[in-house]
């Protein structure tokens, strides 16, 4: 099961945890195609198009899948109540971790303070 977003998929845990060992940068949104998730797909397509994030892995993830449980037991999502649950990793690592929509403006603040080159 897959999010109906032109965004590249993650589908399963291996997946996810392989793709964060392998990739300095990452972002993974992970949610539903509700509207507080909408407008994060649509910033992180925007992003992911312009060129000026090609050092970072852009990524969806279904909130409701089981595999997905990885991402909702993350220490730094243990108080999210919203969706969608949006994971930004650098070097293997956690660096910033948000909940419910998010602007451009803010999406691109974290990517510039904790995912740069």
């Amino acid at each position: 099961m897959t999010l109906d977003t032109p965004l590249k998929h993650v589908t399963s845990e291996k997946e996810l945890k392989e793709l964060i060992a392998s990739k300095k940068n990452v972002m993974v949104c992970c949610g539903r195609m509700g509207p507080m998730c909408l407008p994060v797909y649509d910033v992180m397509e925007e992003l992911e198009k312009s060129g000026d994030y090609d050092h970072v892995e852009f990524r969806d993830m279904l909130f409701d899948h089981p595999e997905a449980n990885y991402i909702r037991q993350l220490p730094e999502c243990s108080t999210f109540r919203g969706l969608p649950f949006t994971v930004y990793w650098k070097d293997g690592k956690v660096v910033k971790a948000t909940s419910s929509v998010q602007s451009k403006d803010q999406v691109q603040g974290i990517l510039d303070a904790e995912l740069a080159n």
